[in-house]
Order: structure tokens, then sequence, then C-alpha cells
């Protein structure tokens, strides 16, 4: 007979299954007259706040799984928050001790959280930035202080977005999906999820969202070609779109005012790309990863207060 206790879920059973929204003022009449629909993956209602969830879980389950680390285990990440974020809150889970490096010119919503799950940080300068942070995990791991998971490195991240984002878009939409735009940071979530949606179909075009020269986006960059994420190499991605910092800002805040979706600034530049392709289209189905919530930002000043 089993015990009580395992007729409930834990909170890893709460990560993943995400709904999928239609923006309703946004896209105006234009689009409407067109046919085209723009919804929103809505990555924010996982457990630790964002589409990181599901990498930092599969990445710490798979490995143990393997025998690769056991709980009681030092763990160590370069990250620039919602992967650290969700990292935290999987160490957590399954009993490992979490050492955060990040730049210090993250939010301190973000740091916070990180320290509520019970991480370590260490904070590198701007400067150093997150090749610096990259550094520093990849040298502690050097001199023994740990396991590096690697995300930007690491199959198991692209692959938690082909076994469950991927497949949830694919059914939420009932394939009709002609067009996926995700922001590009550590690049698993457009990986995985390209590859799952042009196994199903190649003709859904796949559009990566990257800042502008000079503009800072938490979560959505432009790598340097020796920092360049190794996993992105399994991508498919049929175009990329640059986004400014004003512009994803302000969609940030119309987001919030005029859908009620309050979404994180690399969320909103995503939905900016949505709405840019959606002019030249006619009958899409555009999905874009609202991939954290704009509660994250909030010292940010981005919001008003």
């Amino acid at each position: 007979m089993s015990s009580p206790s395992s007729d409930y879920p834990t909170i890893e059973d709460a990560i993943g299954r995400t709904p999928l929204v239609r923006l309703q003022r946004l896209p105006g009449e234009a689009n409407a007259r067109r046919g085209n629909l723009i919804l929103g993956k809505l990555e924010g209602n996982n457990p630790a706040g964002s589409v990181k969830d599901r990498p930092a879980l599969a990445m710490i389950a798979r490995a143990e799984a393997r025998g690769e680390i056991a709980p009681g285990d030092t763990l160590i990440e370069a990250t620039s928050g919602n992967t650290g974020i969700a990292l935290a809150m999987a160490a957590a889970v399954r009993g490992y001790r979490m050492v955060l490096i990040m730049p210090e010119n993250q939010s301190l919503e973000r740091r916070q959280a990180m320290r509520a799950y019970g991480a370590e940080l260490i904070l590198v300068s701007r400067d150093e930035g997150m090749e610096g942070a990259r550094d520093l995990a990849q040298r502690m791991q050097d001199q023994g202080k740990g396991r590096v998971l690697d995300q930007f490195g690491n199959d198991d991240n692209w692959a938690a977005h082909f076994d469950t984002t991927g497949p949830e878009i694919w059914e939420q939409t009932q394939g009709r999906i002609t067009h996926f735009v995700s922001a590009m940071g550590t690049t698993g979530t457009i990986t995985g999820v390209s590859r799952y949606l042009k196994s199903r179909s190649t003709a859904v075009q796949v559009v990566g969202a990257q800042p502008e020269d000079g503009a800072s986006i938490p979560g959505i960059r432009k790598w340097p070609a020796d920092y360049l994420p190794k996993i992105f190499r399994h991508a498919i991605v049929d175009r990329t779109e640059s986004v400014g910092q004003a512009e994803a800002e302000q969609m940030a805040r119309r987001l919030a005012a005029e859908e009620g979706i309050f979404a994180g600034i690399s969320a909103a530049g995503a939905c900016c790309i949505a709405l840019r392709i959606a002019e030249e289209l006619e009958n899409a189905t555009i999905v874009f990863v609202v991939c954290d919530r704009g509660d994250r930002y909030l010292s940010t000043g981005v919001f008003p207060e």
C-alpha cells in the first residue's frame, strides 16, 4: 500500500504545462483583419517564476540519474538571473549546495530570490560581465570547489524544452503554429523548441530576438564568438531580429497596462518582434515566450512608481 504522501505532487510537478494566452489589444484591428493570432506562453507561472525552471530541474535531475552528482554536492553556475533563481530552487528541492556567480548589475529582486532559496552568491563587476562569471565558475571547478553544470554547453538544457515546452506549444495550438519567437540569451529555449517544432513541421518559422548594439536587456544578448553557447549549434533559427532597450521597456509597460500581462523586459522584447513580423503576415499563429514576470524588475525603474 502506498504512503498517503505519495498521492500528492511535489513542487517539481508544478513545473511546466503553462498557459498559452491570446493578446487582445496590442495586435490591433489590422492584425484582426489579416487573421493573425499572437499568443504568449506564460512561463512566469512556473514555481520559481521563469522558463528556466524547466532546464534547471532537468540539468540536476538528469546528472543525478547518470550518477554524476549526488545530494549534498556543491554545484556552481554562472548566471545572469533567471537560471540562477531556478537552479537555487531546484537545488533546494533536491538537496544540493548551490553557488551562483553573476554580474553585480543584476536586479535586487533576482539576488534576493537566489539567497531566499539558500544559494551562495558571488558577484563579478559589470565590466567582467557574464564572460567573467563563466571564467570564474570554471576556475572554481578546476580548484575542486564544486561541479559546474554549464547551462551554456549542457544538452540537458535544450532537451528540457524539446521534451516539454515544444510539445506543449504544438498541442496548445493544435499544430497551427506558424511562427515561434523567443529571446536569445542562454539559447536553451529557442534551441529545444525550434528542434521540436521543426520535427513536427518544417514550415514553422523560428525567429530569435537579440538586443540592438548598445542595448542592455536582462536575459537577452549577443555573445562574443568565443562565448557563444555551445548548445546553440543544435538550434534551427530562420532569422534574428534586433530590439532596442527603450522599445522593450515600453512594451513591458504596455503588456501590463493593456493586456494585464506583467512580463519581464526580454519577454517584452520578444513581444515586440512578434508584433513586428505580424505586420508582414496573414493568417499566422505567432507564439512568443513570456519567459518571466515583471515583478522581478520592480527595482530597476522600468515600471511606474
